[in-house]
């Protein structure tokens, strides 16, 4: 099984490298506030903010809502009228150079007479690129680099699409202090505190898809929604079910308040398929060598479909599953403020190593107290072979 390359890093522009000052810091950070303000909403464009200021004061600003709709520097420049002329354009990222549903913000940059733009990243979207050349072409100053960490954090799913092919798959674990996500009997509920619960469903709304397994459909019977956060979109339902076993009945398959359903598995079963079908599901067969659903080739699909973040929700199993894969980018992990003890399950199910050069490396990026329970924040360490049985 080959490795998928990691998430590059799209570099700031450095052959002339600029410093920037403390207001432009700020109006920076103002346009990744607006930025935010698409997190549940931009799929499958990328989130976008612009500000637009002229001697230090905000003339206009603006962010991007929705596909087909407005980008953010066309929204910035209504907003700032004629004041827009001579003024420098805070953005997000590179302003756009190519004619998708809305024409291309370049030439509204250009129209408005902006003198100078400065974004915080290049566009890593080749369709897309190349909205600098033509900016100094029109003989508008351009600069890269300001706050760019904070940019790339804003997007990671978009980048990872339009680099790898691929969503950035982001898996959800609510497990104790001892690392234990349920009792023996499978019993969860609930491991974390309503607080924590609702952080989660903020980090589901902002996916494209939320992807579980038959466990936890067989066990949980979950909605597997979002609830509780205001989005006008209900992110589509993934279950990776390789021999077709979830009962037609299981409130998955409700569309009520909830996103369409797609069903990966590995075998190929009319009748199976048929029931599923009739309640509206998908049915996609993956199977890889071992009659399993092919995970690597799941995540590529969804790539093709213009996903860009996956919620994974599942159990220990397909967890393990996932990460054995290499095909897991970030955990968000609860923990807890209690103790199960050893009769409880873990977090992944995976092969005993012998070595402990074989275990799977994070890092760890955020640590927040969410009521009483922890949220962790980690990568899975990129360039890591697959674990393998």
């Amino acid at each position: 099984m080959t490795t998928l390359p990691a998430i590059p890093v799209i570099p700031a522009v450095t052959e002339n490298p600029v410093s920037f000052s403390a207001i432009e810091s700020a109006h920076m950070a103002r346009a990744l506030e607006l930025a935010a303000r698409g997190l549940y909403s931009t799929a499958p464009n990328p989130r976008v903010g612009c500000v637009l200021a002229r001697d230090g004061q905000i003339v206009g600003e603006g962010f991007h809502v929705r596909p087909g709709e407005a980008h953010a520097e066309v929204n910035a420049i209504r907003a700032a009228g004629d004041a827009a002329r001579g003024a420098t354009a805070f953005v997000t990222l590179e302003p756009c150079n190519h004619f998708g549903r809305t024409p291309p913000c370049v030439d509204a940059l250009i129209a408005a007479g902006v003198s100078r733009v400065v974004a915080a990243m290049r566009d890593p979207n080749p369709i897309a690129s190349g909205g600098a050349e033509r900016l100094r072409a029109a003989g508008i100053e351009v600069a890269f680099g300001l706050m760019e960490a904070e940019a790339l954090e804003l997007n990671p799913g978009f980048i990872s699409r339009v680099t790898r092919g691929r969503p950035w798959m982001r898996m959800k674990v609510a497990a104790t202090l001892d690392g234990r996500t349920a009792l023996a009997n499978k019993q969860s509920r609930w491991i974390t505190g309503e607080a924590a619960r609702a952080d989660g469903h903020r980090w589901r709304a902002r996916a494209d898809a939320l992807l579980t397994g038959f466990g936890t459909v067989r066990d949980d019977d979950p909605q597997l929604n979002v609830r509780g956060v205001e989005t006008d979109r209900q992110p589509m339902r993934i279950l990776v079910d390789s021999r077709l076993e979830t009962r037609p009945t299981a409130r998955l398959f409700d569309r009520e308040q909830a996103g369409p359903v797609l069903v990966a598995c590995a075998i190929q079963s009319a009748e199976r398929k048929a029931a599923l079908e009739a309640r509206g599901a998908e049915v996609l067969c993956l199977p890889d060598a071992r009659g399993k659903v092919d995970l690597e080739q799941l995540t590529l699909e969804l790539g093709r479909r213009g996903m860009s973040e996956i919620h994974i929700e599942a159990g220990t199993r397909l967890n393990g599953s996932l990460l054995q894969a290499g095909v897991v980018d970030e955990l968000l992990v609860y923990i807890g403020a209690s103790i199960i003890g050893d009769s409880g399950l873990g977090m992944f199910s995976l092969p005993e190593l012998l070595s402990m050069q074989d275990k799977i490396l994070i890092e760890f990026t955020a640590c927040t107290r969410i009521g009483p329970d922890l949220r962790v924040l980690a990568r899975v360490r990129p360039g890591q072979q697959p674990v393998t049985e």
